[in-house]
Order: structure tokens, then sequence, then C-alpha cells
């Protein structure tokens, strides 16, 4: 068995309002599904994707308001990695970061930057048979546009013998790929910083791959055969998920290609309002209200 790459990348925000401008305005993904922390559901946890929110595509972000700010460390993935078609969208994207005021480093065919809490970024020029992932913007031309996950970047030294029985290939400088059908996508690993890693605001939670509905549950008897520690399977609604720490550190996850954020909205309306799994909506008058107010952010696209 091989994961069809990554199937998102969850993350840490303290300010909502300011995380959906940057990821739907800034840089044109789509608020695909607007809802809680199932493990927590008083904070909300908001994805954003390409226009069908497809795995490959999906970033997503736990807010904790006022959480201080935290810091990648040993055992912490500190780079989420993004694909672009051409170099003339490095060019794009360096002038549109540039004047959001955004510090941006170019280098070669990539080009970083960083969230407004410090999560960094990276975009890479690939050729790849994957479907890019786009979502639609009226300021981003489709060609320039970000087109999904290539991969993400962790401290810690990796186990080889456990990545090699997840079906990951060593490739050169610490990097372990997955491809099956549908997607490709690595883990990068490199020596931690003489800093420790915080938990907190601007860094990232865990990565999730991506498995086949019917390979789930042998998924989760090969974390547990390769000597991994996971999670009973986790009913998440939209996908099913598992639970586990690799060796070096990093949480990963193993979530499911479907059912899909379409699940329970009009793919045309997904994102606009808050929506709760079935097991959580009893809670909607509690919650709710604690629930940091957020606008629709396509609400104004008719008059652009």
């Amino acid at each position: 068995m091989k994961f069809d790459g990554i199937h998102h990348v969850t993350c840490i925000t303290a300010d909502a309002p300011r995380n959906l401008d940057f990821y739907t305005r800034v840089l044109g993904l789509r608020l695909v599904k607007k809802t809680v922390n199932q493990d927590d559901p008083t904070v909300y946890h908001l994805f954003y994707a390409d226009e069908e929110g497809n795995a490959g595509s999906d970033i997503t972000f736990f807010e904790y308001p006022n959480a201080r700010l935290g810091q990648a460390g040993d055992g912490m993935v500190h780079t989420v990695v993004w694909r672009v078609g051409s170099a003339d969208a490095l060019e794009f994207w360096a002038e549109r970061l540039s004047a959001e005021g955004h510090e941006v480093e170019a280098d070669g065919e990539s080009l970083r930057f960083e969230n407004p809490e410090g999560l960094a970024h990276e975009l890479v020029v690939v050729q790849v048979p994957d479907e890019p992932l786009v979502a639609h913007h009226p300021e981003i031309p489709r060609e320039v546009a970000l087109q999904g996950f290539e991969g993400v970047r962790a401290y810690g030294r990796p186990v080889d013998e456990f990545l090699t029985k997840l079906g990951f290939e060593q490739e050169e400088d610490g990097r372990w790929e997955t491809r099956a059908e549908t997607r490709g996508g690595w883990i990068e690993y490199a020596e931690a910083p003489y800093v420790a890693g915080v938990g907190g605001a601007g860094t990232v939670h865990h990565v999730a791959w991506a498995s086949t509905m019917e390979d789930h549950q042998a998924w989760h008897d090969l974390v547990q055969e390769a000597g991994g520690n996971p999670t009973q399977i986790i009913d998440r609604f939209w996908f099913r998920s598992i639970y586990f720490r690799e060796p070096a550190g990093v949480l990963f996850e193993i979530a499911t290609l479907g059912p899909g954020f379409a699940a329970d909205e009009d793919p045309a309306h997904l994102g606009e309002k808050l929506i709760l799994p079935p097991a959580f909506e009893h809670l909607r008058d509690r919650v709710e209200p604690v629930l940091t107010p957020l606008p629709d952010p396509r609400a104004d696209w008719a008059a652009r």
C-alpha cells in the first residue's frame, strides 16, 4: 500500500479573522468548511482548499483566541510546501505577497514566506502527473494559482525502518516520498534548531496522509505491526482518521479520501455557514455564541 500523498495539514491560529483573510483573499484558497474542533468543540476548525475541497489541497486551522505564538522544534513540521506551475507563478506570488507586506525569499524555483503568525510556507515549481488542485479567485489567474501540496518539512531524526514499512521511499537530503494512484507527496527531515519546540499560533499540529476507504483498516493494522501506537479509527464525518506519532515525534494522521465536504453542503456554497457534524448538532446553541464571528469571504464577489 501507498499513501495518496498528503491529505491535509492542520495548524493553529490565534486570530481566525486574520487567518481567513490571508488564506482566502491573499493566497486565493476557498473556505470549504467552517466547523469546530471535534476534540474541543468550543473552538473553530477552518478548512481551506481548492474549489471542490479535495484532499491534497486542504490546509486547516484550529483557532485558540489569544494563544501565544509557537515555535517549531524537534518532532514538528515547520514548513508547508505548495506546488505552482511555472516561474511566472513564482514572480506573481513574489509581487502579490510583497504588496501585502510579507517578506519573500526567492531561491531558484522556489519562494519562501510566512503567514501572519510566522508559519513558514514555500512555493515550488513542479512537473508532476497529478491533477492541479486550484481554487477560483477574481484576482488570481488559474495558471499561477496554488495547485495543492507538494510536501512538508520537519525537524527530527526519522527511523528508516518505520517509514519504509509505511510505504515511504527514501530520496536525497532526508526526504521520504509516497505516491499512489491519484497523488504523491513527501516529508523531509532535518536536524532541529537548538531551541525547544513550543506548540502555539503559527505552528503545525499534524500532517495527514491520504488513504482509500478500503485500505484504512489495513493501514491501522500496519502502523501497529510497525511498532506505532495508532488510535482506533475515528469517524470525523467528512473523512475517517487514525492518529499516531512516528518515531521522530511528528504527529501523523491517516485520513480517508471521502466522504468529502459536499456530504452535507451544496458544493456551490461550501464554507458559507457554520456546519456541525450530526453528532455535534445538539451543541450548536452552546458553541455558536463563543466562536469568533467570521464573514463569508466570497460574499462581495458579485460586486467585483
